[in-house]
């Protein structure tokens, strides 16, 4: 039997005689896994990509959208971001989780200063009856062009 486990029961006796006995109970540890990218080469789940601008011309399309598999059901999601850039830049960050059933839910939407090098972190809950199959990025906007050409890392990690 474990000390743990010994020294409540030993305190259960001694407490017989009507006082409250409360145990801690430990926090079971979160355990996360990355997500894999939609397109990526397998080698890596961080993928690093520098902003394009938006459509200037016909057929072209801005690489502002990366998506993250999800190929079982989590209870929470980590969101990375990192700047990559020699300057400093404000990032338009966007996030959503994509669901079996076509809908989406925005999770993120944030205009983001970081230092170079440094980054940020979001804690995304999942939603109750929805099954996600992707976590969605969006780094870039139309409107906001003054991040064109900064480079930053992104992932996204599932966890029970």
């Amino acid at each position: 039997m474990q000390a743990s486990m010994r020294l409540l029961l030993h305190s259960a006796v001694a407490c017989a005689g009507g006082c409250l006995l409360t145990a801690a109970v430990p926090a079971s540890a979160q355990t996360c896994q990355f997500l894999a990218p939609v397109g990526g080469n397998g080698v890596t789940d961080i993928i690093t990509k520098t902003i394009s601008p938006g459509n200037p011309l016909p057929f072209s399309r801005p690489n502002w959208n990366t998506d993250f598999f999800v190929t079982q059901p989590y209870s929470s999601y980590k969101l990375f971001f990192t700047a990559n850039s020699s300057v400093s830049a404000t990032y338009p960050i966007q996030a959503y989780l994509k669901f079996t059933d076509g809908s989406n839910l925005q999770v993120i939407n944030d205009s983001y200063a970081p230092q170079t090098g440094t980054g940020r972190q979001w804690n995304v809950q999942a939603v109750p009856g929805k099954t996600v199959s992707q976590v969605n990025f969006k780094i870039g906007a139309s409107g906001d062009q003054a991040a064109t050409g900064f480079t930053y890392r992104i992932s996204a990690q599932g966890c029970n």
